[in-house]
């Protein structure tokens, strides 16, 4: 005969946890939409804000450097006349690729920051987080 542990499991919550859970195991339901509601309203206030942000990267040692919205969008490439050669057009587009994704990827990094702090304080109790909702930034 095997002798029941009485430990919680790790990640238990404690008994009578608030907002997680009402009398019988049911989820606080109301609170939950009140949440989500706020978490609907804070994210499209920093989807707002990161329309107006922007991020700047660079490749060839500035000789291209892109401009990229917080929601994505490139807003400008500048190219030192330097960087132009005709003979050797392919680094030229490998400059303006490298500058374009490292642009991009400083700009997720933002939004990731702005968005994830609108939902990082939702308490869905049992149900867990919404990260692999695949949303930006969550």
């Amino acid at each position: 005969m095997s002798k029941r542990s009485t430990r919680p499991l790790p990640g238990a919550r404690k008994p009578g946890a608030p907002g997680r859970q009402k009398k019988g195991g049911m989820p606080d339901v109301q609170q939950m939409m009140a949440q989500v509601q706020q978490m609907q309203q804070d994210v499209e206030a920093a989807q707002e804000q990161l329309k107006h942000e922007t991020v700047s990267a660079s490749a060839g040692g500035g000789m291209v450097t892109v401009e990229v919205t917080g929601d994505l969008r490139v807003r400008a490439v500048t190219i030192d006349p330097e960087a132009v050669d005709p003979q050797d057009v392919e680094m030229l587009a490998d400059m303006v690729t490298a500058a374009v994704n490292e642009g991009l990827r400083a700009a997720q990094e933002l939004a990731s920051s702005k968005l994830g702090g609108a939902t990082g304080e939702l308490d869905l109790g049992g149900l867990g987080n919404l990260g692999g909702l695949g949303l930006p930034g969550l």
